[in-house]
Parts: structure tokens; C-alpha cells; sequence
């Protein structure tokens, strides 16, 4: 397990809409590196960077055409390493995005794969056997290539899934994941990883992690591919770090990743953040008026995090470039409350891009691929120049435009404001980076409901989000750490005021 990990705090930066070093309108490697002292200050020390590589960019970058190349809006390969370099120096981490599962339909190994003469790439995706057979309850494409037969796709039309195999072998063209060709394809994953790690890469966020082997329902299979490719982390690599987005921890851990993300979308009935997305009444717990307490997330949570806590992190986030920005449905003072919540818990935290400053999700056509997801991606916005600072472009030129409100929220702005959500954020992370309970993956405790109170070591973290002011006594008399808004310890009693949080250390 790499060490660095107990006290990491992930930054995740969607690069065409960060910072535009060339003015060319989209957000480049270099864009990045001239941001990092910023990133550094927010009390970030790792970065998880979005599918750079060369692509067609159908779905924004999730259809790889070349993962040992720098997408050229983005730099070159150079570039790459440089910001590997130029973080490191700062002591900051960086793990690239890995797509495992699929390709672009423009990569080299599917058009080899799609000719009709066979080749060493004929069996690097998923083919049924004719052009008329389907693909065993799993969507297909046809049409497409001279080869004689459809071919397996995980997400769009323009991503054919990589042939790991199948659990349950049930067609004569299906082949079990431990056939030859299917070890193939698991070491061409393995020499990908090892080019970027040779290079200074520290890691890997993995795409659709839990989708690489058909017909494993319990992912047996795809979880020995896990565990063998950890293996050679561990041997080569031991400080590298790979989180998955798989959304079980117990699952995804014994599987052989550091992290697992519990995400708090996709029907997932966490109800910490998220508003309902059939258009009901948002009873989401950090909504002042919500008439939840904690426990509507604890159940859930703990059942996993006993699970895995000895053994790896589950990691909390703040949003990504698939959910809907807490700005949607939460207010300034909600979001404060819940990211101390997000930054006091167990596990390795991951804060989107501008999130910090509480920037809106915006209804947009979709770009790329993102559909509803795109007014997640955004422009981030830096000060109150041309475009926000992102670029000197014209407006028509950027990768997606930018907020028009009068009150769009930039970091310039929220510097100056010693209670904004920005520098909210920063006294929060520097508790977590200063207060050694924080980092303790396996000491916490749920001491009451409602008010939220946390237990973590010899420090309480209690939450009340409601309007109506609470109390909570502890066992004996505490020091105070950080508050928010009108928290207060007397002796041994916390008095909570509205929409308040305090972390007090007991004595």
C-alpha cells in the first residue's frame, strides 16, 4: 500500500476546461502545470487528471486512439512528463485515467481486428461469429468492418469492448478470460500502465473497472485480472496507486485496488448530496429542510467500510465530470457543510475543479458525447477577465462557454472572502492534513444520528445541518480545531447553531 495515500487529498481536473495556456479555447497539459501552486494552496497534493490521450473525441476522450500519445490540443507526451516532474517537485501526486474496457473504433488494434483476414488482432475484441448473429443480450454493432461478424461495445456505437473473455462461456464465439488471446489483451493493458508509470505517472483512476470479463455477475474473473495486474504494481511499481470506479468497496478492494469510489449517483440511494433526478422534492440530507439524519447514508456506508478498511480506502467525492454539480441543488451553506463532512471522513477524499468556488452546473447542448453531463464540464473560472481567465480566445472558440449570471463564482473573487466557500475548503483540508485522527483509516465511529457526531480517535466531528440549533455533550471537556458558522464548545458541550460544524479534539 502506498504510504502516501493516509494523508492524500485528489484535486480531478477535466483538462479541456481548466486553464487554456495557448489560447486555442480548450485546456492544455501546460495549463495545468502553470496552475499547480493553486491546486498546492487549496490543500491538494494529488492530482487525477481525465482521459488525455489521442482521440476522436466522441466521448470526450473515453474513445482512446492511441494511450501511449498526448492528444495534441492537450501537448505532446513532453509536456506529460513535465507536469509529472513539476508536481512531484511540489509534492503533489498524479494519476492519468485509464480506459480499460474499450478502445476507440479508430484505434490500430480494432481496425486490424475488423479486417476479414486474421491477424494478430483478431481476437483483441469481442466478435460473434456472422454479421447476422447478435451479441447474447449484450449491445452489438454490425455493418461496420469487412470481417464476418458484429462486435461487442461497452458504452457508444464508436467503443468496442477489449476481449477480456467471459465467465459463463455461452456462444461458440465467446472465450473464457483465461483463454490465450484473452491473457493478450490483459498484458497489452499491463504494457500501457507501465509506459506512463516508466514515465513518472504515479497511478491510475480505471474507467468502468468492474466491466472488463462478460457474464461474471459476482466479477470472479474480472477480479482476478485486478489481482494479477496489482501484483505487478506491487513488485514494479509500489508506490503507484490505482482507484477504481467500480462503486462496491468490498468488491473492488479484495479485487486488488488502493481505492474504490461510493458514489452518490447513478439510482445509488446514498442520499448525501444528490437530488432526486425525477423531479420530486430534493430530501437529500444536506438540504436544510431535508427530514433525514445520517443514518439514511451510514447504513450503507458502514457495511462497506468495515469491509475494507484494513485493507483499503473508500474515496468520497465532491462531484466529477458524470454528476451534476452540488450547485445545482445545494446552497452556498449546505456545500459547506457537506464537504466538511466529505473531509473528515475516512478514506483518500477527491475535490472536482471548481467545485471549491461552487461553480454552477449549466444547462447545454451536449458536447463530446456528455449529453446531460456537460454543464458539469465547464470552463473554470479563474477571475473576472475575458472568459473568466480560462483562455484569451474568443468566446465562440472555447471548448464549452462559459457561465453568463452576474453572480458566477471566481477564484479572484472568493480570495478575498474569509468565509467563502474557497477558503472554506482550505481551513478544512489543512485540519485534515494537520489532525492525525483524520488520516486513521479505521477509527471511525457514528456517535449520534441527529445532530451528525462523528467519532475519529480522540476527535468529534459534529454536523447540524438544520436551521433549528441542537446540542450534543461529550464525554469531557474538548479543544476547539475549526468551526463553521455558529459552533461553540462549552466544557464538555457542543452547542451547534444553524447550519453549523465543529471538530473539537476531547481531552
Amino acid at each position: 500500500m502506498p504510504n502516501w495515500l493516509k494523508d492524500a487529498v485528489f484535486y480531478e481536473i477535466y483538462p479541456q476546461s481548466f486553464y487554456d495556456s495557448n489560447n486555442d479555447g480548450i485546456g492544455d497539459i501546460n495549463g495545468i502545470i502553470e496552475k499547480l501552486d493553486y491546486i498546492k494552496s487549496l490543500g491538494c497534493n494529488a492530482l487525477w487528471i481525465n482521459p488525455c490521450y489521442d482521440s476522436p473525441f466522441k466521448d470526450a476522450g473515453y474513445d482512446v486512439r492511441d494511450y501511449k500519445k498526448v492528444a495534441p490540443r492537450y501537448g505532446t507526451n513532453n509536456d506529460l512528463v513535465r507536469l509529472f516532474q513539476r508536481a512531484h517537485d511540489k509534492g503533489i501526486k498524479v494519476l492519468l485515467d485509464l480506459v480499460p474496457g474499450h478502445t476507440s473504433e479508430e484505434h490500430e488494434w480494432f481496425v486490424q481486428s475488423g479486417k476479414a483476414e486474421r491477424n494478430e488482432y483478431s481476437d483483441r475484441y469481442i466478435w460473434t461469429d456472422s454479421w447476422i448473429v447478435g451479441g447474447d443480450g449484450m449491445p452489438h454493432i454490425g455493418g461496420e468492418c469487412p470481417r464476418n461478424g458484429t462486435y461487442i461495445v461497452n458504452f457508444f456505437k464508436c467503443q468496442p469492448a477489449l476481449n477480456y473473455g467471459y465467465y459463463e462461456v455461452r456462444q461458440p464465439w465467446q472465450q473464457r478470460y483465461d483463454s490465450p488471446e484473452c491473457l493478450k489483451t490483459r498484458e497489452a493493458l499491463k504494457d500501457i500502465m507501465r509506459f506512463w508509470m516508466d514515465k513518472g505517472c504515479d497511478g491510475y483512476r480505471v474507467d468502468m473497472a468492474n466491466s472488463l470479463v462478460k457474464n461474471d455477475d459476482d466479477k470472479v474473473a474480472t477480479s482476478l485480472i485486478w489481482q494479477d495486474i496489482r501484483k505487478m504494481m506491487d513488485e514494479e511499481y509500489p508506490e503507484c496507486a490505482l482507484v477504481s470506479e467500480w462503486g462496491v468497496p468490498k468488491q473492488a478492494i479484495p479485487a486488488g485496488f488502493h481505492m474504490d469510489f461510493l458514489l452518490d449517483w447513478r439510482g445509488n440511494p446514498y442520499n448525501l448530496l444528490m437530488r432526486d433526478y425525477h423531479g420530486h422534492k430534493d430530501n437529500s440530507y444536506f438540504k436544510a429542510d431535508s427530514d433525514r439524519d445520517i443514518s439514511c447514508f451510514m447504513e450503507q456506508y458502514l457495511e462497506q467500510y468495515e469491509a475494507v478498511k484494513n485493507n483499503g480506502y473508500i474515496s468520497l467525492i465532491t462531484g466529477n465530470h458524470d454528476t451534476c454539480r452540488t450547485a445545482f441543488n445545494l446552497t452556498t451553506e449546505e456545500r459547506k457543510l457537506a464537504f466538511a463532512f466529505l473531509f473528515t471522513m475516512p478514506g483518500v477524499p477527491f475535490l472536482y475543479y471548481g467545485d471549491e468556488i461552487g461553480m454552477k452546473f449549466l444547462q447545454l447542448p451536449t458536447k463530446e458525447g456528455g449529453y446531460t453531463r456537460t454543464g458539469s464540464r465547464t470552463p473554470m473560472q479563474w477571475d473576472n477577465s475575458k472568459n473568466y481567465g480560462f483562455s484569451k480566445a474568443a468566446a465562440d472558440a472555447l471548448y464549452l462557454p462559459t457561465d453568463s449570471s452576474a453572480d458566477a463564482p471566481t477564484v479572484e473573487k472568493q480570495e478575498k472572502d474569509a468565509n467563502s466557500l474557497l477558503n472554506t475548503v482550505r481551513a478544512l483540508l489543512k485540519l485534515r492534513h494537520e489532525t492525525p485522527e483524520l488520516q486513521d483509516n479505521t477509527n471511525l465511529e457514528v456517535v449520534c444520528n441527529a445532530p451528525c457526531v462523528l467519532k475519529r480517535g480522540n476527535v468529534y466531528i459534529a454536523i447540524n445541518p438544520r436551521t433549528k440549533a441542537t446540542t450534543y455533550k461529550l464525554p469531557s471537556n474538548a479543544k476547539t480545531l475549526l468551526t463553521i458558522n455558529n459552533a461553540t464548545v462549552d466544557g464538555n458541550k457542543i452547542k451547534l447553531g444553524a447550519q453549523s460544524f465543529i471538530a473539537v479534539r476531547v481531552e
